[in-house]
């Protein structure tokens, strides 16, 4: 049977970053890690539904892990910088703006678009000789052991491994079959996503806008369009998806104001249900879960994928440590170490993101009142607004 280091399962976001960032670590004697990769969906990044026509924006600290794991180069000519924020309360007086040069740093943030970053990643995999991709296809079976774990695909393939990443999203197999305990929450919301072409150019603006319905952000994206994340009651979002071109963007303009000018056209629109479900325990003997598998997050502040690198780069910085020292790669003190290191960053995450969808997504006097202070107050205190700008570019 082939012996592989480790295993991952999904070739999304996660995976793939995560199986290029292994790539490049040595042993001690100067070899690479064998790694196997699996992926259900078919070949090539345009069926995949991880890299669809969905944009996400990057921290300023994400930008820098990438530049670590040696991938940013190959992604950056795909970003648009963002070089100012503002975030607003719709019908309150409460705003916030941050710019770049405020902070001395180039960007913000970066808005990167998944279609084309999964076809460079996916370009890159394929030509890594340490990577073994196994697509399409899928794990039917696997076995925990003392020393490994055993995996067999639906193709007929069979192989072990010290280690089983599960980056295969939130509705995980491996987590299912294992039944780890997972913490859910409704937020009684959906996400409209589209891509919007405005009449102003976005000039590296971002907005995050707050509405009694939900938040709704607009992110700059390249050729001067804008990626739209709209997020509503379910009967609005069903509502809002069978409207014409016409009625849909006179809609959003009515929430959204003319920052941007008149909004003009609008891509294929695609509506997500929006829930909370962590995996409070995301590992296991020999086994990890990474990224949207072990969090699912709201999508305000866009903290999602931003979370589900630090847990990439906090792994390979743990797997290189054990290389390093000759230590099983799946062993208890490799995978409970990594499991201390993350979940204070992955508990207050899901905390931050959960209050301020429940804070900024109802139009109650009392919170309306609040929310707006607060949002004067980070204006008019600048500790206060850095600290707010630094979290956002991920700074912990």
């Amino acid at each position: 049977m082939t012996h592989y280091d480790l295993v991952i399962n999904g070739a999304g976001m996660a995976g793939a970053v995560l199986a290029l960032g292994l790539a490049g670590l040595r042993r001690p004697d100067g070899g690479r890690l064998n790694i196997a990769l699996i992926e259900a969906a078919s070949p090539g990044p345009d069926l995949h539904p991880g890299f669809d026509a969905r944009s996400i924006a990057l921290a300023w600290h994400s930008q820098t892990l990438l530049q670590q794991l040696d991938i940013w180069p190959a992604l950056a000519p795909l970003a648009t910088p963002i070089t100012h924020i503002q975030v607003s309360d719709q019908g309150h007086f409460g705003r916030v703006e941050m710019s770049a040069e405020e902070y001395g740093v180039p960007a913000l943030g970066q808005v990167i678009e998944l279609h084309p970053t999964g076809r460079e990643l996916h370009r890159r995999l394929a030509a890594c000789e340490h990577i073994t991709l196994y697509c399409p296809d899928r794990i039917i079976r696997f076995e925990q052991q003392l020393q490994q774990v055993n995996v067999e695909l639906a193709s007929g393939a069979a192989f072990s491994a010290g280690l089983l990443v599960a980056a295969d999203g939130n509705r995980s197999l491996i987590g299912e079959r294992l039944g780890m305990p997972r913490r859910r929450l409704d937020y009684g919301q959906s996400a409209i996503i589209a891509n919007i072409a405005t009449a102003e150019p976005h000039r590296g603006r971002a907005f995050e806008r707050f509405t009694p319905e939900g938040p709704l952000a607009l992110l700059p994206m390249s050729e001067g369009r804008s990626s739209l994340v709209w997020c509503v009651s379910p009967g609005r979002a069903e509502a809002l998806m069978a409207m014409s071109e016409a009625a849909f963007l006179a809609a959003l303009q009515r929430q959204f104001g003319y920052r941007l000018g008149k909004l003009e056209r609008t891509g294929e629109r695609h509506c997500y249900p929006l829930v909370l479900d962590e995996a409070l325990r995301p590992w296991q003997h020999r086994v990890v879960l990474l990224g949207n598998a072990a969090h699912l997050l709201h999508p305000i502040a866009g903290q999602g994928f931003n979370l589900g690198l630090r847990d990439v780069a906090t792994l390979t910085e743990h797997l290189a440590r054990a290389l390093t020292a000759g230590q099983d790669l799946g062993s208890h003190a490799v995978l409970s170490g990594y499991g201390r290191a993350r979940l204070p960053d992955q508990a207050g995450m899901v905390g931050l993101t959960t209050a301020l969808a429940l804070l900024f997504s109802n139009d109650h006097p009392v919170l309306a009142a609040g929310r707006n202070l607060g949002l004067s107050a980070m204006a008019a205190c600048s500790p206060l607004k850095s600290q707010l700008a630094w979290r956002a570019m991920g700074k912990r």
